[in-house]
C-alpha cells in the first residue's frame, strides 16, 4: 500500500509522487529495537542478514559497518523528533537517543586502535549525530576528532588522496567508497579549526573527479595509484562485474558522497559531478525500476537494495541544494522512485532486516540479504522525505 504526497516544491502541471508507507510503517522501530535487545555481550554489530530467514549476523566492532546500526538509531531519535510518538507509528517504545549512545559504546576502543583504514568516516557516523543533539558532548567531540586523525594520517600529498586499502607500496589504491567518509575530517576541522583537514577532503574529491570517472559517467570501484609518483597503474573492480562495468553501490557512494562535497564547501564542480553520476545512474537503471548490483552484469543480475537506498539519499540532498525547480523536482521524484520499487520487492515483514534483496558482495556469493546499511539509509531516506515536506508522519 502506498501513500500518494504531493510534493509542495514542484510546478502545478507535474504529477504528485508515490511514497511508500513501509518507510513509516511501526514495523521499522519495533524490528530496530529487537535488533538492539539482541546485541551479543560483548557487543557486536549486525552487518548482514542470512538468506533464507532474514536473520542478523553478528561482527566484532572492528568492521567496516558497525557505525550503521547505532546510527539507525539515532535516526529514530530523529524520526520521534519530527513526527512524535504514537500509537501508529510505534515510535514510543523506546528512548532512542539513549540507545544510540549505548550501541556506540562498543566503538570508542576503536578511535585509537582499528584496521578499517579510510572507513573510520563510516564508524564516526553516530558521534557525528550525537553532536548534532548535544554540541558539549565530550565523548563525541574526542570519536571525530580522533577518526579524522587517523584518515588525514592517510592522506598521501603525492597521490592527492587519503588511502582506502592497505598493501604494500609501491601500490596506493583508492575506492570510490571513500567519497563518503570524507565529510568527519570537515567536522573535525569545524571543531578544531585545523583547515587543513578540509583541505586533504577537498584534494581527495578533486583527484578522485579526475581519475574515478569514466568519460560516460560510470565510476571505476578500485584505482591504483603508485605511491612515490601519483601515476594511476591499474583501474578495475572489486565488488563489481568486471573492470570495465559500473559496480551500483559505488555509484550511489559517489553521488552521495560529491553532493555532500557541494555541500560543505559550496564548489561547483563538486555538484555538477554528483549530478553527473546521478544521470548515469538513473539512466541505467533497468526498466523495472529496480537497481541492479552492477549496471553492465548479464541477466539475470540480483538487485542491491542497499545501493537504491544510499543513491536516494544522494538524490535527495542534490534535490535539497539545487536552486533549479525542475532539478529540485528531478532529483526528489527519482529518490521516491527508487524507494517506491526497491519498496516493493524488498521489505519484508518476517526477517528482522527491514528490507532484503541487498547485494553484500556478489563475486563473493553474498547477496540477496538484509543490509545494515541498506535499512539505515531507508529510514534516512523517510526522515529526509519528511523534514522537505514531501511525506507526512502519518
Amino acid at each position: 500500500m502506498k501513500a500518494v504526497v504531493a510534493l509542495g516544491i514542484l510546478a502545478p502541471s507535474v504529477l504528485a509522487a508515490t511514497v511508500p508507507n513501509e518507510l513509516f510503517s511501526s514495523l521499522v522501530p519495533q524490528k530496530i529495537l529487537a535488533t538492539f535487545n539482541d546485541l551479543p555481550n560483548p557487543t557486536q554489530y549486525p552487518q548482514y542478514t542470512d538468506q533464507r530467514a532474514g536473520d542478523w549476523q553478528y561482527f566484532n566492532p572492528n568492521t567496516w559497518t558497525s557505525g550503521f546500526f547505532p546510527s539507525t538509531l539515532y535516526a529514530l531519535n530523529t524520526r520521534r523528533t519530527l513526527c512524535g510518538a504514537t500509537s501508529r507509528n510505534g515510535l514510543g517504545i523506546a528512548n532512542w537517543l539513549e540507545l544510540g549512545r549505548e550501541a556506540s559504546r562498543a566503538l570508542i576502543p576503536l578511535e585509537t586502535k582499528n584496521s578499517q583504514g579510510h572507513d573510520v568516516g563510516f564508524l564516526s557516523f553516530p558521534f557525528v549525530e550525537e553532536l548534532a543533539v548535544n554540541p558539549n558532548s565530550e565523548t563525541a567531540v574526542t570519536a571525530i576528532n580522533s577518526f579524522a586523525k587517523l584518515l588525514a594520517n592517510r592522506f598521501n600529498p603525492t597521490v592527492g588522496c587519503t588511502r582506502s586499502w592497505d598493501a604494500p607500496d609501491p601500490d596506493f589504491q583508492v575506492i570510490i567508497d571513500n567519497m563518503m567518509n570524507l565529510e568527519v575530517l570537515f567536522h573535525s576541522a569545524e571543531l578544531t579549526n585545523n583547515d587543513t583537514l578540509r583541505t586533504i577532503g577537498k584534494k581527495h574529491a578533486d583527484t578522485t573527479m579526475i581519475n574515478h570517472i569514466r568519460q560516460d559517467g560510470g565510476t571505476w570501484h578500485v584505482l591504483h595509484y603508485n605511491t612515490f609518483t601519483g601515476a594511476v597503474t591499474a583501474k578495475r573492480t572489486a565488488q563489481g562485474f568486471a573492470d570495465s562495468s559500473t559496480w551500483s553501490r559505488g555509484q550511489a557512494w559517489g553521488i552521495y558522497g560529491y553532493a555532500t562535497m557541494f555541500k560543505l564547501t559550496g564548489k561547483a564542480e563538486y555538484r555538477d559531478t554528483a549530478v553527473r553520476l546521478a544521470d548515469y545512474f538513473l539512466d541505467h537503471i533497468p526498466n523495472d525500476g529496480i537497481v541492479p548490483w552492477d549496471f553492465n552484469a548479464p541477466s539475470p543480475k540480483p538487485a542491491d537494495s542497499s545501493a537504491a537506498t544510499i543513491a536516494a539519499n544522494g538524490l535527495l540532498l542534490l534535490s535539497q541544494l539545487e536552486t533549479t525547480p525542475s532539478l529540485k523536482e528531478k532529483f526528489s521524484n527519482a529518490a521516491i522512485e527508487l524507494l517506491e520499487k526497491i519498496t516493493e520487492l524488498a521489505w519484508n515483514p518476517s526477517w528482522q532486516s527491514l528490507l532484503s534483496n541487498g547485494t553484500v558482495n556478489a563475486p563473493a556469493r553474498n547477496q540477496l540479504t538484509g543490509t545494515v546499511y541498506g535499512d539505515y539509509y531507508f529510514v534516512k531516506a523517510g526522515n529526509e522525505l519528511i523534514s522537505m515536506g514531501l511525506a507526512s508522519c502519518t
